[in-house]
């Protein structure tokens, strides 16, 4: 089974600061560090280190060739990127002393997908394998209703949250994966905890899982025996920086489950990769590989 990544590659420029600037203001830096990032780029290398057979899709800018030599490096098929003429994506982001972060995003090379690559880098995909999305690349409704058709199963990381992903059919989705401000976004809710029955009302068929920081995560689950609701804790850790802890949480959790492991063994491994992720600097070299999470678990 093979899982299809169509998403983005960014370099992350990160800025230590004592706090967040403000509105107006003028604030020191205590460093500046430069990584590979994307949440396209994390997601792949961190299915790929869960033990995931993964293809990354997408475009790259100039400045972008070490992107795809890391992705290659961890193992990631990347004969499905496509070099462009444009400035590579790129991110500038704060990262506080308790290791909080806040993020701009500039698209670039990320927003130059073609009609015809859509269908050039499905062509060699089928019923049963994923197709994992973020919100980060032009053409979403046109990718999901080609995968759709093709049989695929579908997982949207929609971040960030934009009105573009009201053009995306959620009802052809297999999996949701939003942390709590997502979850109030996509059901147009006020709190995270009233997410489930919203877009389960709406779409009958959307398994849906939430991350809720420190309190852990919960999923539901739709399948042909009913709905299954498994709520993971978070695991203790020493957070340094909080960048990537998402797209590690996703990138195993979706491995998991492309290897057939049950729901619960797939949101205890990925909370582990999660908490050791964030005990880490930078966003694709916090990743950690599955020993490690094998080891983490091994001590519980």
């Amino acid at each position: 089974m093979k899982v299809l990544n169509f998403g983005s590659l960014n370099i992350d420029y990160v800025y230590g600061v004592d706090y967040f600037v403000r509105a107006g203001e003028t604030l020191k830096a205590r460093s500046r560090e430069i990584f590979p990032g994307g949440k396209g780029l994390n997601q792949s290398i961190a299915l790929a280190r869960a033990g995931a057979r993964v293809y990354h899709a997408g475009c790259i800018g100039p400045e972008g060739e070490m992107l795809r030599a890391l992705l290659s490096k961890d193992g990631v098929d990347v004969s499905l990127l496509r070099q462009v003429d444009a400035p590579q994506g790129h991110t500038v982001i704060q990262v506080d002393r308790k290791g909080q972060n806040c993020i701009l995003l500039y698209g670039g090379s990320n927003r130059c997908v073609q009609p015809s690559q859509v269908d050039e880098t499905l062509a060699g995909f089928g019923a049963g394998d994923w197709l994992v999305l973020q919100n980060e690349i032009n053409l979403l409704p046109q990718i999901v209703d080609a995968a759709y058709e093709r049989g695929m199963r579908i997982a949207l990381n929609p971040s960030p949250w934009e009105d573009n992903l009201k053009d995306v059919d959620f009802g052809k989705l297999t999996w949701l994966l939003v942390n709590e401000i997502e979850a109030c976004q996509s059901a147009d809710c006020a709190r995270p905890e009233q997410a489930w029955e919203a877009l389960h009302a709406r779409w009958s068929g959307l398994s849906v899982l939430i991350t809720l920081g420190g309190a852990g995560s919960v999923a539901h689950q739709v399948t042909g025996n009913g709905i299954f609701e498994v709520r993971q804790q978070a695991f203790p850790a020493q957070t340094v920086d909080t960048t990537a802890a998402g797209d590690t949480f996703t990138g195993y959790f979706i491995a998991g489950l492309a290897a057939g492991m049950t729901l619960p063994a797939c949101m205890r491994r990925a909370s582990m990769a999660a908490s050791i992720s964030v005990a880490r600097p930078g966003a694709a070299g916090s990743i950690p590989e599955r020993d490690e999470v094998e080891a983490g678990l091994s001590r519980l």
